[in-house]
């Protein structure tokens, strides 16, 4: 499958993260909504693991991508608590998702650009510089 149609298709599974979290919100606490969401996670990760050692697939494992693993885990098990929070303070998910989601592809980008050492072309400095028009439009007034 092409990159893109399997970029377009996580961007799908991340829409529906952030739209259910939001419909969740008012019916369950943060931390018990970030534990329930990371449980049936981790059974699915689970189960594609298992699937591809049914497929006898090696499974490449090093300590630097079992840690490096683990702090990407303990980032996205922070960021889905605190969007509970954002989406149980009432912001609209029309508001808060792009806020939380195009900050996190700009903060990605910086550090890319800082910490790896990726080179950035005048359109892509554009894009960037147009999410942080678009997170200043959006978070005005709320």
């Amino acid at each position: 499958m092409h990159w893109l149609l399997l970029a377009l298709l996580t961007a799908l599974c991340l829409a529906l993260y952030n739209f259910f979290i939001k419909l969740a919100a008012g019916h369950i606490s943060a931390a018990a909504g970030a534990v329930i969401l990371q449980l049936v996670a981790a059974g699915l990760g689970s189960l594609w693991l298992v699937w591809l050692r049914l497929k006898g697939q090696p499974l490449a494992l090093s300590g630097t991508g079992v840690g490096l693993a683990m702090l990407a885990g303990a980032g996205v098990g922070l960021a889905e608590i605190l969007t509970f929070v954002v989406f149980g303070r009432g912001v609209p998910s029309s508001v808060g998702t792009p806020v939380i989601v195009g900050g996190s592809v700009l903060l990605t980008a910086v550090l890319g650009l800082v910490v790896l050492r990726e080179a950035l072309s005048w359109s892509q400095a554009l894009g960037l510089a147009s999410i942080v028009v678009g997170i200043a439009l959006l978070a005005r007034g709320h």
